[in-house]
């Protein structure tokens, strides 16, 4: 093994290719040992690729090898894990997902016995036993067994219910999109638990068409399906169920900036805010950031991603925090992002009122554009490019804002431009992005 494994969420790739049986069970071993337990207890729960079953198998032996019980609990969302960490008192999850990706990708991510992923330095740990190949033997001298988990997303759905036990859906017309995905059995359920007359599209998964026109990342199918004004209220789920966009009555889409905004407004009024603050990302709207300093609520700012959201809650002692993406973290309830739950709370937070109709933040127009270039560490050091962003933040200054920032992953600088017009937005933003493509290009 050559580089770092570990991305910001786990470890992802082709199945097969880069995420193959061996490297699955060898991290299984390794992320087993390294719990400390004389006989760890480990869950492990899948999405809907069809690769899915063979990384469980791989897992299992891993887990095994290394001393450690199996506990398999079948297709799950991602953050019925830490839920059910909790309630079994286990020693660590493994979750096989590769999120909002294609099918034909794959995952492994770990949670320890707290609930929370693992952290940089364990997982760099990992890294060097794998790249030293000489796996320990089991603490406890004895090969662990394999077993099904019977039971684990009925207490998932205990779990909702019993947080959202005082929300009374009955009457609501749902329109569900599951993306093929994690979702398909349990996000259905609990709305119908809580009174909601639900309608699902995405819950016929095949183990190839998870995410595939569907789900969070092609939410236009379910607002096609909203627009024939048969439903109140739609929610669509990704593959692994940790992330939700709303569709309201109109066809419109609610991003993860304005369903956070009405959980906070409502958390703040129910007193369960604590600190009065959020954690975002750059990229959330800045009329988000407008609303809450006109509600008087904090807001932290973190790089793009759940993990980074996550460290500023920790860090803060915070309730609450998300992405526009719509990965929402409520930690009064489970220490990841959950799709399910953050719809849920959506609905609580409306009180009965329409979606169509919410009044937390008044959303700017943004224009982002990814633009290609050579080297995008070259960003840093294009002096025409800082200076046109100075420019532009000056000229927008208290009314919307910039973010020029380079990927992480690709040759690509993204270009986003907040406004209070649509064309003050987009004016900006292709002045931006012919700086950059004259620069960097």
């Amino acid at each position: 093994m050559a580089g770092r494994l570990f991305g910001t969420d786990g470890v992802r790739g082709v199945a097969g290719e880069f995420v193959t049986a061996e490297l699955a069970l060898a991290l299984a071993r390794a992320a087993t040992a390294h719990t400390g337990a004389a006989r760890p207890q480990v869950l492990v729960v899948r999405d809907t690729r069809e690769s899915g079953e063979m990384l469980q198998a791989a897992v299992a032996a891993g887990i095994s090898a290394a001393g450690g019980d199996a506990l398999l609990g079948g297709v799950l969302p991602t953050p019925a894990a830490p839920l059910l960490l909790g309630r079994y008192g286990l020693d660590l999850a493994v979750v096989l997902s590769a999120s909002h990706n294609p099918y034909h990708d794959n995952g492994i991510k770990f949670f320890a016995g707290d609930g929370y992923k693992l952290t940089d330095e364990r997982e760099r740990e990992i890294e060097r036993e794998l790249e030293q190949g000489a796996p320990a033997p089991p603490a406890s001298g004895a090969i662990g067994r394999v077993r099904e988990l019977r039971g684990a997303a009925e207490d998932y759905l205990r779990e909702l219910h019993t947080r959202f036990q005082a929300l009374d859906l009955t009457g609501l017309h749902v329109l569900l999109d599951c993306a093929n995905g994690a979702t398909a059995h349990v996000g259905p359920e609990i709305f119908r638990r809580l009174g909601a007359s639900v309608e699902v599209i995405g819950d016929a998964p095949d183990g190839r068409n998870i995410n595939d026109g569907c789900g969070s990342t092609h939410i236009d199918l379910l607002g096609e399906r909203m627009r024939a004004g048969v439903h109140e209220v739609g929610f669509a789920f990704d593959g692994d169920g940790d992330r939700v966009l709303a569709i309201d009555r109109s066809g419109a889409i609610v991003d993860g900036d304005e369903l956070l905004a009405l959980a906070t407004l409502h958390l703040r009024a129910s007193g369960k805010l604590n600190g009065d603050g959020v954690a975002v990302t750059v990229m959330t709207n800045y009329g988000f950031h407008a609303a809450m300093r006109e509600a008087g609520v904090q807001v932290a700012t973190t790089s793009v991603g759940d993990r980074y959201v996550l460290e500023e809650l920790r860090a803060r002692g915070w309730t609450l925090g998300g992405e526009q993406s719509g990965h929402i973290i409520e930690m009064g309830f489970n220490r990841t992002g959950d799709g399910i739950a953050s719809a849920l709370l959506t609905l609580e937070a409306l009180a009965g009122r329409d979606l169509a109709e919410r009044d937390a933040m008044a959303k700017l127009p943004q224009r982002l554009v990814n633009v290609r270039v050579r080297d995008r560490g070259a960003l840093a050091r294009a002096a025409g490019v800082q200076s046109g962003v100075q420019e532009a933040e000056q000229a927008l200054a208290g009314r919307g804002r910039v973010l020029v920032r380079p990927s992480g992953t690709e040759p690509i600088v993204r270009v986003m431009v907040e406004a209070p017009t649509e064309q003050e937005a987009e004016d900006t933003c292709l002045r931006l992005v012919a700086l950059v493509e004259r620069e960097l290009g």
